[in-house]
């Protein structure tokens, strides 16, 4: 992706710890790794399962040797209610975690029968917004050599 397209460089996130995790109304550890990196004006997350465990909301999509688009994330004001509004619109939630490290809450609404993928929901926060900004200035002038950064 980053020779074809130019989207980088990655800050590598492994083994995410989670507070706590939920898909489809059963506990989880929903164990993963994830590459963030810049693509114009697109912050890419290149996700990678990190446990065998089906009750995921990636394998609700892909088996552990597939892969493609899962899903695309979107800022909302109130994480409760938009959930309350996608499912209005027949959109359930699948997944609701809460991370260990900043404690970020985010959601996995289905969208898989309309839109063919997923549609990650979290709550605007200085520090997510921060880590946005940050995955954003990293892209600026990087010449495409080192696809991995460690922010500094």
């Amino acid at each position: 992706m980053h020779r074809q397209f130019g989207a980088g460089p990655f800050i590598l996130s492994e083994n995410i710890l989670l507070e706590s995790a939920e898909h489809r109304g059963v506990a989880t550890d929903f164990v993963h790794t994830s590459a963030y990196g810049q693509w114009g004006k697109v912050m890419v997350e290149l996700v990678r399962q990190e446990d065998e465990s089906p009750n995921t909301p990636f394998r609700d999509m892909y088996t552990r040797d597939q892969e493609g688009l899962h899903h695309t994330a979107i800022f909302v004001d109130d994480f409760d209610s938009a959930v309350r509004q996608f499912a209005d619109s027949g959109l359930a939630l699948a997944t609701r975690c809460k991370t260990k490290t900043g404690g970020v809450e985010f959601g996995f609404i289905d969208a898989t029968a309309t839109l063919g993928h997923m549609i990650e929901i979290y709550e605007s926060s200085p520090t997510l917004l921060g880590f946005y900004e940050m995955v954003r200035a990293m892209s600026i002038d990087w010449d495409g050599r080192d696809l991995f950064a460690v922010p500094g």
